[in-house]
């Protein structure tokens, strides 16, 4: 009813809490207009809520943009006050006037309104009784400066227009009271543009408005009309001018723009021609702005070259600006200029012509006529006629449209659809704005005849176009532009924003420069000093930014100060006054300018900053500054040669004569210093940057260059080290000692040191090491490597040439034991030395006396473990015996060692000098026990204290008995003496087990893990203990098969976790700890929190139980993983909960670990990802704040706001509780959760006072507040916010007062049938889930079954030749090259005609021929799209045997197109098929792909097509309409709901089956139909089911057989769709179906021919509806005209009805018939079954863990390489050239026709299912980001999930092809020779080749013609060879 308000207005009264309040004063805002006549005006409720929406404050504009937006508010319009600067909007039931910075000033609220568009505005709404309350959408908005007036027409009331005041729009001046015809200006249909202008002339203001055609009223309105603004009629087009059409459906006119300038006005627009004309074309129209008559209408057609329609137009000083769809799709756009000079010669042309000369030009032909078939006609006035009536007369002819276009070239082009232009001239330069259908805004510089974008900028909603209303406000310095959303406020240049020059003018701004003396980027007119050189660098003039191109000197001394010299390119002049100057970082100086060079001086030694610690130097911003601006910037460096020194200690002289600085070394002072400042009587050594120098560089430096002693020291003896040295001849006359030095760890020693001088130049120095005590007490080294170095005295240290070290070693350090020590290098001369102490020592410190050459006894140690293990089985076990002196080498031991009595022998690999050995006892009695002896020869033998037992092991039992093949149970072997030996391995049918977990064994068991295994099965189990083994027979090991996942759900979680997945498969009580485990790449907070590093397995004591295993664990490479343990609940289903995941962290891999197997979610869960979302986020109940308790009031639902609710969670899922008691969750949408709370206030859960809201979700917990139950108190009259906001002067709201008591109950009912629709809903969505698992178990079950069957059968595929034909010849169902029968007479005739078409066949051969030929052909204009794709094939025919040489011809063909498509656009290329050389790429690739098909893609393809008709077959489809119940195409959906029943039918097949006895010996054949099949769709199932081994083509046809239903022996019923019995009811005739006939479940059929008398029903009428066709009418005498029906009739279709209002039932459910919604589910349901089938296909056809065809790699290479040739970067471009030349030209016709394929018949609702996963696959194969919308269309919304994911095969798929190693010319040539051999040319190459001639005959001059003209066709008489055979094919009968 019309009282209530609209849901948008009912959303609009909870506006934000954030926000600025609306500026004062509001009463202007807030006084509402005068209702329309036709609604006595809105109810006073809807005005109470029009207030508050106004008062409510509007949202926040983003930063530092100005942006209006209005919440459930679609923008229309937008116009511009020039002279205020004020902005007016108009809206969807909305006026909004802004301020130029976008703040609202003022609303007038325009609707909604009571109207129809059927009806003309009335003030007695009885005359209209289908109105009904309609949104007034503005069509267009003006502004009339001179009258101060804003002109607004809405959809409304036929399009009448007001006028409101410019100064406030909520102030109506006029508004037709009961408006008449001819004040109908609009355009009544919101889809339907209209545009318009305001003309000011001197006596009065015209309006003229143009406009489309919309509805049925408006056919009578001319298409362009002059109105009145003022007088007694507004608006009215009495006695003005009117463009008079005969039939404006006939032209259609779609108006794009008006536009005026001082003289004219312009109308750019877009119209097909008269009848006869049905193109489209772009024109512009021009009418004198004074003439009122339009007289002077003269319209010329205009053309972006190579593009479609105009799309967008803005007229700039000069010239007309045109956006273009490039094609007919309008994907793409173009920018054209076309000068206005040109386009008005253009017009001036045509009104000449038609006013002087009958409107034809000088030859004759007709350029002008008189358009829109009016009566009048160009005529012939005398020649001044144009200049004596410029803008016509009565007596001139109008309208006049000329014939010539005027045609533009292409400024640039967009990949967007552009909506919007705008253009702009400043600083002498054209600016152009282009805005998209995508929400982005591009700017754009019109230099010369090229355009460049240079700045892009989404200022809409992505994805929502902005509207042509684009303006530029007067000043040209912003940009107003909008969208259905939002007004957007964009400075056309915002130059300040760039900080530095470099910025400024890489930004390719035109209108920003940088002003180089202030320093900043500007506009040219800002920068004071523009006009001189170098003073505004500007992008477009080659400039660059000023820089210091030269520094002379590069670096100083920071001891000296001194000058510098600066080279600046281009450095602008100064004034004589001004002057420029450095900075040294703080140090300023002032500069010298001659020309480009600036002298300064630099900063003394105290000005200059220290040095950085740890360097030689300090580098400071040298900077050419003009004021405070630095105009040039540059390094400069500061070097302190005395620091060079100090970091270098090893070789002070090296780094400071090899520095980068030029510093030299005093050698005896030792100082490295600058320039010559060395004392006067001391050598120097030169910088090695010195030319002219001897000693100069490092290698002249004193220095110490190696050891000429041996590198080992004996500590604690005195040895002597030699140094070799060079170069101290430096020091003479300097008598200095010098030392040697030893660095070790924390200490120095310091060796006296003698020199030996043996050359000028080198030497040797000696040093004293005498490396005794106190050192050699402190020495705890074996051996130390420390570094030497020589000092001249205590500190003047000589270079190191290299790092130089000795080695000090120990005798007794690391040789505890005589065997040590005589085991010990011999180089090092150690010795036992047996006095007091014994120990190991240098020879010369032990008395020759006390020398022991021979070793003590062995000596067995006492220890926990001496022998281990202290016990073996009988024989063959590993024994460690640990000790001293147990021999210096193996050879010692060989024979020496015996066990409890037994020989062990040793292994040499395990024996360690004097302390191990390792050896393997022999065998014993079980009870042997002794100890261990070890006798070294000539000694006396060790024996140990411990003894050593042999004991026998023994197996007892296993648990458990079973585990996975894919191995990781924990296997428990039970037994005695166990713990035997210490090398015990486990195995399980001959596989090793695991490491056991205990250390080693435990007593009576051992823990293990299995390993994988081959096959399930049996399996012994084995123990080896040493040599010996033990097996367990009684109790073996069974392996099952490992456990498999088919399903995994739900697929999300939220951070948090906790999330119950139910995981389906089989065997999964065999997993013992099964894991939900995720990995994740963790960020290094993340990691340091808490986790742990994995390492080993954790080792536990004997008995005791295992840990269960952390939560998170750290994994090498940064990965952490999170793991939950997930319950066993059956062998079928496994419970688990989602792991908790921190934050910050990045999930890589989800998977479930069953043991040892590993199986990614994404594999369990049929191809879906798991994905972690935000945890979700709950506002407090209170608005207070959290702490503060919500007042609850009884009977109240819990609404809570919030943000991602269902992102990781379901209804069910969600848990609420107050206190102790649950509130029911009754709705959870994505940012709402409404749940009904208990009905008396529960106790609280804790201590507190009051009960807490809490919401769990998995692990998240949130706690929202406490609750406060309160009575219901009696209710305020108003809301607060209300009243605060209306305190002031509110007197119109006292009526409202008394009304808002009952609304308030309407409104809460509202809010519960609201949440009701969403239980419902969400219930409707929860059961899609359920109905695809079950649709696709059965689906699986009859695939499965086809499957069994194609095994005998074969996948019926087309063989080569009706393939290739039907991929050649298209639409002709095969080859329609069939030979004629011959005539009598013309066999002689005949071999004449084949003898010229083999010398034809052989001229083909020649390249030259062939390429001319096409060449040639492609020029002539009527050689049409179809004769290009027809003599392609024919040359694929009769060039198939030389496939070699075709592969050539069409990669030259290829090349040469992509040089025509690179000078224009390259993304362009291949997008159709209208070249020969396309449609020769589309035949090479069905004949190279067909091997591929057969092999690999055509199962898959063959699956999905069989699987898409079960799923159809199993829902009712209506015969009539061919609507189908089970689709994917919402195009094709049966939506009413018809209830069916499956049948299964027993059909009789075999040689009983056609008679009426011997049934017996027929087979039964179960076939599956519905009740409600017409019995034509049972035929068609039933032969599906009889012969679905049986090739289509091989069928009998369903019109050739009848259906008989048998019931008993005599029983014989034939069925039909029309009989006797159909029911026919007021002129509709059902089709009879299983139902009407009452034919049983499984009732016996029997399919029988047709007779041949045409007696039968059946027959004559099975031809007039087969399956899937409309029928709308059947012309029958007898029965007067008949329309069939089957499930629904035609007009009940709820999309094609006009929906009945006689009551409110019936509008309601006429509502529900129209919400998608509802049908959206079915088609989800359906997608979801067949989800399996498209993967498998669309990775077949991307070769996905397949090797890719070989043409496929050799045609992408061939791309690649046409792309690197032209120099064409863009990986996008060559993106869409690989997807046009396969992917959309060969299998995207796979996918829609299967017929080219298989041998099968293919169904409307098939194909119509087929056409939506092509577009699918096409949607993949795109670049632009696949974006969809509420709008979107259904079958875009199906897939939409799905889309990136294919994207990403198909780049992966492209990648992988790019990588794999190249295809050599070679092998394709061999693959090409293979193939050719497939077609025999017979019977049809001679056909072809007649074909070919066919077209040769039809332009036989023009290629005569070319072959002559080509100078090697002379050389080889190629047209002499075509004159031979014209000659012999024509002068004889050439019907073949």
């Amino acid at each position: 009813p019309p009282s209530l308000p609209s849901p948008s207005l009912l959303a609009s009264l909870h506006p934000p809490s954030s926000g600025r309040p609306l500026p004062q004063p509001l009463c202007s805002a807030c006084a509402l207009p005068q209702a329309p006549a036709m609604a006595p005006g809105p109810p006073f409720g809807l005005q109470l809520l029009l207030l508050l929406l106004l008062l409510a404050p509007p949202p926040l504009p983003l930063t530092g943009a100005h942006r209006f937006s209005a919440p459930n508010t679609t923008f229309n319009h937008l116009a511009l006050a020039p002279s205020q600067g004020t902005l007016y909007v108009g809206a969807v039931n909305r006026l909004f006037q802004l301020s130029p910075e976008l703040q609202l000033q003022a609303v007038a609220v325009t609707g909604p309104v009571i109207d129809s568009p059927d009806c003309v505005p009335s003030r007695d709404p009885a005359e209209c009784p289908q109105a009904q309350l309609t949104d007034n959408a503005n069509q267009l908005l003006l502004v009339s400066g001179q009258a101060q007036e804003l002109v607004a027409c809405g959809q409304v009331r036929q399009g009448v227009c007001e006028k409101r005041r410019l100064g406030n729009v909520a102030e109506v001046l006029y508004q037709a009271e009961d408006p008449g015809d001819g004040q109908f200006v609009a355009a009544n249909a919101p889809g339907v543009a209209t545009v318009g202008l305001v003309v000011p002339l001197p006596s009065r203001d015209l309006l003229l408005v143009a406009r489309g055609l919309a509805g049925k009223l408006s056919a009578g309105v001319p298409p362009l009309t002059v109105r009145r603004l003022a007088g007694p009629q507004p608006f009215s087009s009495e006695g003005l001018g009117r463009l008079v059409v005969a039939d404006f459906s006939d032209y259609n006119n779609s108006y794009v723009g008006a536009f005026a300038d001082a003289r004219s006005a312009y109308f750019v627009f877009r119209r097909r021609g008269a009848r006869a004309q049905a193109e489209y074309h772009s024109y512009v129209a021009r009418v004198c702005l004074g003439d009122a008559n339009l007289y002077s209408y003269v319209e010329v057609p205009i053309a972006c070259r190579g593009q479609g329609l105009i799309q967008a137009a803005f007229l700039a000083p000069g010239t007309l600006l045109g956006a273009f769809a490039a094609g007919p799709r309008g994907v793409q756009a173009a920018l054209c200029a076309f000068p206005l000079a040109e386009l008005d010669r253009s017009m001036e042309r045509a009104r000449r012509l038609c006013y002087t000369a009958g409107g034809r030009g000088p030859s004759g032909t007709e350029e002008a006529t008189v358009e829109y078939g009016v009566t009048s006609r160009c005529v012939t006035l005398p020649l001044d006629s144009p200049g004596a009536y410029p803008c016509g007369d009565e007596h001139t002819p109008s309208p006049i449209a000329g014939r010539q276009p005027l045609e533009a070239q292409p400024l640039l082009q967009l990949e967007q659809h552009v909506s919007a232009v705008a253009a702009l001239q400043a600083d002498g330069h054209t600016i152009a704005f282009l805005g998209d259908a995508k929400g982005q805004l591009h700017k754009v510089f019109l230099n010369g005849s090229q355009g460049q974008v240079y700045h892009s900028q989404q200022v809409g909603p992505p994805g929502s176009a902005i509207s042509p209303d684009l303006l530029v406000d007067s000043g040209g310095s912003h940009l107003y532009v909008l969208t259905a959303q939002q007004v957007d406020r964009v400075t056309v240049a915002a130059c300040p924003q760039f900080p530095d020059c470099t910025s400024c003018l890489q930004a390719q701004d035109p209108l920003c420069g940088w002003c180089v003396l202030q320093g900043r980027c500007t506009r040219k007119g800002q920068c004071g000093r523009a006009g001189q050189p170098n003073q505004w660098l500007w992008s477009y003039e080659d400039s660059h930014c000023l820089y210091i191109q030269n520094l002379l000197p590069a670096h100083r001394p920071r001891q000296e100060q001194g000058q510098v010299t600066l080279s600046v390119p281009q450095l602008p002049t100064l004034a004589v006054d001004e002057y420029f100057h450095c900075a040294f970082g703080d140090y300023e100086s002032l500069a010298h300018v001659e020309g480009p060079h600036v002298s300064c001086v630099t900063p003394p030694q105290d000005q200059v900053p220290l040095n950085p610690p740890g360097t030689d130097h300090v580098t400071v911003p040298l900077a050419l500054m003009f004021e405070n601006v630095a105009v040039a910037a540059a390094n400069f460096s500061f070097y302190d040669c005395s620091a060079v020194q100090a970091l270098e200690v090893a070789a002070p002289c090296r780094a400071c004569v090899g520095s980068l600085w030029r510093c030299h070394w005093c050698p005896q002072s030792s100082h490295c210093v600058y320039g010559d400042h060395c004392p006067e009587d001391e050598r120097t050594v030169y910088s090695a940057q010195e030319v002219d120098v001897q000693v100069r560089g490092p290698g002249a430096c004193p220095q110490v260059e190696g050891l000429a002693s041996p590198h080992l020291v004996p500590v604690g003896w005195e040895s002597r080290l030699a140094l070799h040295v060079r170069n101290l001849q430096h020091f003479r006359g300097r008598p200095a000692s010098y030392l040697c030095w030893l660095e070790l760890p924390g200490e120095r020693w310091r060796l006296p040191a003698t020199l030996e001088e043996t050359a000028a130049d080198t030497g040797v120095i000696h040093c004293q090491a005498h490396l005794g005590h106190p050192w050699a007490l402190s020495f705890l080294h074996q051996e130390l490597r420390v570094p030497v170095y020589v000092t001249r005295g205590e500190a003047q240290r000589l270079d190191d040439a290299h790092a130089l070290h000795v080695t000090l070693y120990d005798c007794a350090v690391g040789h505890p034991d005589c065997s040590h020590c005589q085991a010990a290098n011999g180089s090092l001369g150690c010795l036992w030395c047996s006095d007091d102490q014994p120990a190991c020592r240098y020879g010369p410190l032990c008395a020759p006396a006390a020398v022991q050459l021979l070793c003590p006894m062995p000596s067995i140690d006492v220890r926990p473990c001496t022998v281990c293990p202290p016990t073996g089985h009988l024989g063959g076990l590993a024994v460690t015996i640990l000790g001293s002196n147990l021999g210096r080498a193996f050879a010692d031991v060989r024979d020496a060692v015996s066990v409890a009595g037994r020989p062990c022998s040793p292994d040499p690999d395990l024996y360690r000098t004097s302390a191990r050995i390792v050896c393997v006892t022999s065998p014993a009695p079980s009870g042997t026990t002794g100890p261990v002896q070890v006798a070294i020869k000539s000694r006396p033998p060790g024996i140990s204290s411990q003894h050593f037992t042999y004991q026998d092991p023994v197996l007892l039992s296993l648990s458990p008995r079973w585990g996975p093949q894919a191995g990781g149970t924990q296997l428990t072997i039970h037994g005695q003496h166990l713990q035997t030996g210490g090398n015990v391995s486990a195995f399980v049918g001959g596989q090793p087990l695991s490491d056991p977990t205990c250390p080693p064994v435990c007593p009576e068991a051992i823990v293990c893990r299995t390993m994988p295994q081959a096959a399930p099965g049996e399996a012994v189990v084995l123990v080896v203990f040493g040599h010996a083994q033990r097996t367990l027979l009684a109790s073996p090991f069974h392996y099952t098969v490992n456990p498999q996942l088919v399903a995994a759900e739900p697929s999300t979680s939220f951070r948090g976790g906790g999330r119950l997945i139910r995981v389906r498969g089989t065997g999964l009580n065999v997993v013992q700890r099964p894991l939900l485990s995720v990995w994740l790449e963790a960020v290094e907070e993340v990691q340091a929190s808490g986790t742990q590093p994995q390492g080993p397995n954790p080792r536990r004591s004997c008995g005791a139980s295992a840990v269960d295993t952390q939560a998170c664990i750290q994994l090498g490479g940064g990965l952490l993983q999170c793991s939950t343990v997930c319950s066993v609940n059956s062998s079928s289903l496994l419970l688990c909960q989602s792991p908790a995941v921190p934050n910050g962290a990045r999930p890589q891999r989800v998977f479930f670990a069953l043991d040892n197997m590993h199986v990614d979610f994404t594999s369990a869960s049929g191809g879906q990802r798991f994905l972690y979302q935000p945890n979700p986020r709950l506002a407090p109940l209170s608005r207070e704040g959290p702490g503060r308790p919500y007042r609850l009031k009884p009977g109240h639902v819990l609404d809570v706001e919030g943000e991602g609710l269902t992102l990781g969670s379901s209804k069910e899922e969600v848990r609420a509780h107050i206190g102790t008691g649950e509130c029911l969750v009754k709705t959870l949408t994505l940012t709402h959760l409404y749940c009904q709370p208990p009905p008396r206030a529960p106790p609280p859960a804790g201590p507190d006072a009051l009960p807490q809201f809490v919401v769990q979700m998995g692990h998240v917990r949130l706690a929202l507040g406490p609750v406060q139950y309160e009575a219901e108190p009696t209710p305020p009259a108003f809301p607060a916010e209300a009243q605060a906001g209306l305190a002031g002067g509110a007197a119109v709201l006292v009526a409202a007062v008394a009304d808002a008591g009952p609304r308030r109950h309407k409104s809460e009912q509202a809010l519960r049938d609201y949440q009701k629709v969403l239980v419902q809903l969400e219930s409707l969505e929860t059961g899609v889930g359920d109905q695809c698992r079950k649709e696709f178990t059965d689906l699986m079950t009859e695939m499965t079954d086809l499957s069994s069957d194609l095994e005998s059968s074969g996948i019926p595929f087309l063989d080569y030749h009706a393939y290739a034909e039907r991929a050649f010849f298209p639409g002709h169902g095969g080859c329609p090259l069939q030979p004629k029968p011959e005539g009598p007479g013309e066999e002689g005739c005949r071999a004449t005609v084949r003898q010229g078409l083999t010398q034809l066949s052989n001229l083909l051969n020649s390249k030259l021929f062939l390429l001319t030929l096409i060449h040639t052909l492609e020029e002539q204009p009527s050689f049409s799209q179809r004769d290009r794709c027809h003599v392609a094939s024919l040359l694929s025919l009769a060039l198939h045997g030389k496939l070699e040489y075709l592969t050539d011809i069409m990669k030259t063909l290829l090349g040469d197109l992509a040089a025509h498509y690179v000078h224009k656009n390259p993304k362009l290329m291949l997008r159709r098929t209208e070249t020969m050389v396309e449609k020769l790429l589309s035949n090479w690739l069905s004949i190279c792909l067909y091997a591929f098909l057969r092999e690999v893609a055509g199962e898959p393809l063959y699956m999905l097509f069989r699987a898409i008709q079960y799923q159809v077959d199993k829902g009712p489809v209506d015969a009539v309409t061919g609507k189908a119940k089970r689709t994917l195409n919402d195009s094709r959906l049966l939506r009413e709901d018809v209830e069916f029943r499956p049948l299964t039918l027993m059909v009789l097949v075999g040689p009983g089956a056609g008679g009426a006895t011997g049934g017996s010996e027929a087979q039964r054949v179960p076939a599956r139909v519905l009740d409600t099949d017409t019995i034509t769709q049972v035929k068609e199932k039933v032969l599906d089911q009889v012969y679905k081994g049986t090739p289509f083509s091989q069928r009998p046809s369903v019109h050739a057989l009848d259906l008989e239903w048998r019931s008993g022996l005599a029983g014989h019923l034939t069925l039909s769709d029309e009989d006797l019995t159909s029911v026919t009811q007021n002129h509709w005739k059902r089709l009879n179906t299983l139902q009407h006939y009452k034919v049983p479940d499984g009732a016996t059929v029997g399919l029988i021919p047709q007779p041949h008398d045409g007696s039968t029903v059946s027959q004559s009428q099975a031809h007039s509806h087969p399956s899937g066709e409309n029928i709308p009418m059947l012309e029958d005498g007898e029965e007067g005209g008949v329309r069939l029906w089957h499930l629904v009739k035609a007009t009940e279709e709820p999309e094609g009805a006009k929906v009945r209002r006689s009551s409110l039932r019936e509008r309601e459910r006429a509502r529900a018939k129209a919400i998608p919604e509802i049908y959206l589910t079915r088609l989800l349901s359906m997608k979801g079954t067949l989800q399996k089938f498209v993967d498998d296909t669309f990775q077949a056809i991307l070769s996905v863990n397949r090797p890719v065809p070989i043409a496929v790699k050799y045609l992408f290479d061939f791309l690649d390489e046409l792309a690197e040739k032209h120099g064409i970067e863009d990986p996008e471009t060559l993106h869409i050239w690989k997807t046009n030349s396969l992917l959309l030209r060969f299998w995207v016709n796979a996918l829609k026709n299967p017929q080219l394929i298989f041998d099968m018949r293919v169904s409307d609702n098939v194909d119509a299912i087929l056409t939506v996963i092509a577009q699918t696959f096409i949607d993949s194969c795109t670049v632009s980001e696949h974006k969809v919308g509420r709008d979107s269309p259904v079958n875009k919304l199906l897939y939409a999930r799905e889309i990136p994911r294919y994207k990403q095969m198909v780049e992966k798929y492209y990648v992988d092809i790019r990588q794999s190693s190249p295809t050599s010319y070679q092998e394709m040539n061999s693959a090409l020779a293979e193939l050719s051999g497939n077609y025999t040319c017979a019977p049809h190459c001679l056909e072809a080749l007649q074909g070919l001639y066919n077209h040769i005959h039809r332009y036989y001059d023009q290629i005569i013609s070319a072959l002559e003209d080509e100078p090697l066709g002379q050389k080889v008489q190629l047209a002499c060879r075509l004159q031979h055979v014209a000659a012999l094919v024509e002068n004889k009968v050439t019907d073949l």
